[in-house]
């Protein structure tokens, strides 16, 4: 029929609300662009401005069924977002298993950049925290497999049990998923091995001293795009980073050392992550009009031929 759409480069993003499950296609690979912020025209995003029942029979959605489902004063490209951001994205075997490849990729890197041998204080290669994540996937599928295969063997003494019981509350990697970001992912990769500890690894963090006048620190933040450190997803709490300019300057540092206040200047003292001091930098000097400073205390990480 001439109403059918042909699906050769379609990506289906599908949600079930209400009673009713909605569908938007879009162009392959421009879901997870817009879901990630990396492509903000929803033009770019969509092969067909509508929401459909069933986008293969062409069966648009009823204004009736959308206004019951999201609300009466809920316009169309409100619905299509709210599709996007929470649907679940529809993709072939082949398109999977690149998208994980993908992902997984970008986990590794994310990993590699922010963890360090403790002693040496030298970054891993990819190479290296990819084989100790695969250690650590390959241990999780042991340990459900002991799990059902319990009573099996003989007698475990009670030490070595509780031991055992201790394990099973340390975080776990099983590998990659698509349904979850890249960085959420890292997060959790990095948990994993510092428990574990497969190879020697602690975080990646710079000490620094950050002083800046009294007088602007509790300035009120403009609500703007969120920073560096809470697009990596250390920082949850968005409106702690949104208030005064001493939150803000505070939501950067993972660990505060000293806080103090010396006449008309305050001073903190704390780490950092490597890739956050950027952006706390440009920060506190636009911020402060140039009165403010950051200054590198230890250096944390060392790179390999330094």
């Amino acid at each position: 029929p001439s109403n059918q759409i042909r699906l050769t480069n379609v990506s289906l993003v599908r949600l079930k609300k209400g009673k009713k499950r909605f569908e938007i296609a879009c162009y392959k690979n421009k879901v997870l662009e817009y879901r990630s912020g990396i492509e903000t025209d929803l033009d770019n995003v969509l092969q067909i401005p509508n929401v459909f029942l069933s986008v293969g029979k062409g069966q648009t959605a009823p204004t009736q069924d959308l206004a019951k489902a999201f609300g009466p004063k809920t316009s169309v490209d409100d619905i299509i977002q709210e599709i996007l951001k929470k649907g679940e994205m529809q993709v072939g075997e082949k398109e999977r298993h690149a998208q994980a490849e993908r992902i997984h990729n970008e986990v590794v890197d994310i990993v590699a950049g922010k963890l360090v041998d403790p002693k040496s204080k030298r970054v891993y290669t990819a190479g290296m925290i990819e084989k100790a994540l695969e250690q650590l996937s390959s241990q999780g599928a042991q340990h459900k497999q002991e799990e059902y295969g319990k009573g099996s063997g003989t007698a475990t003494p009670t030490a070595d049990g509780e031991a055992k019981g201790k394990k099973k509350d340390l975080p776990t990697w099983t590998g990659v998923v698509t349904t979850k970001s890249a960085k959420s992912q890292a997060l959790e990769a990095m948990k994993a091995l510092i428990a574990w500890q497969p190879i020697p690894v602690s975080r990646a963090r710079m000490r620094l001293r950050v002083t800046c006048p009294t007088s602007i620190l509790k300035q009120a933040m403009k609500r703007g795009p969120k920073e560096a450190a809470q697009e990596e997803g250390e920082v949850a709490d968005g409106e702690k980073a949104t208030g005064t300019v001493k939150d803000r300057i505070l939501s950067y540092v993972e660990q505060v050392e000293t806080q103090d206040t010396l006449g008309q200047e305050w001073e903190v003292v704390g780490f950092v992550e490597p890739g956050a001091f950027k952006g706390l930098g440009e920060f506190v000097g636009g911020e402060t009009k140039g009165k403010g400073r950051v200054e590198v205390l230890d250096m944390a990480v060392v790179h390999e031929g330094d």
